[in-house]
């Protein structure tokens, strides 16, 4: 279960008009201070940013579900599902299995959250897209970003 304060950080980015997936790069956040403070593990950097996306459609941010092919069919359903509801009803998870899961990644390595693994996974990520999409998705960015710092950038950048 996400944390409030993170829920709340979301809902000010939804506010702002910003993306889903910066509505998401909270729970990420989230997840990865959990690893680094030893709550869990992750078995890699993916992992973990798979787990903070699925939290966020929990909650409620309208994330797509993953591609075809990149997760199993199982997760894609209930990713879209989520995606679907919103923040509607669903239904609990069994203790049983919510046990196990947190057993299982308590077992894995802290490794997943570190800088190095981090600046490894966007790379690889920014790699795959050309350099039209990725020119794209910053003009996006400045467009909700600031006034204040957008005029702090165009200082600095004299």
């Amino acid at each position: 279960m996400p944390e409030q304060a993170t829920i709340e950080r979301a809902r000010k980015d939804k506010r702002e008009g910003k993306a889903p997936s910066t509505q998401a790069g909270e729970f990420i956040r989230e997840e990865m201070r959990h690893i680094r403070e030893g709550k869990h593990g992750a078995r890699s950097a993916r992992q973990a940013i798979a787990i903070g996306l699925s939290e966020a459609r929990r909650a409620g941010v309208k994330l797509p579900p993953p591609k075809p092919s990149t997760t199993s069919e199982r997760t894609r359903r209930s990713a879209q599902r989520a995606y679907e509801a919103g923040q509607g009803p669903r239904k609990p998870v069994s203790r049983r299995r919510s046990r196990a899961t947190l057993r299982a990644l308590r077992r894995e390595g802290t490794q997943a959250a570190s800088p190095e693994s981090l600046s490894r996974q966007t790379k690889l990520s920014s790699r795959r897209r050309s350099t039209a999409q990725r020119r794209a998705s910053a003009r996006r960015a400045a467009r909700t970003r600031s006034q204040r710092l957008r005029g702090d950038a165009a200082l600095r950048s004299r």
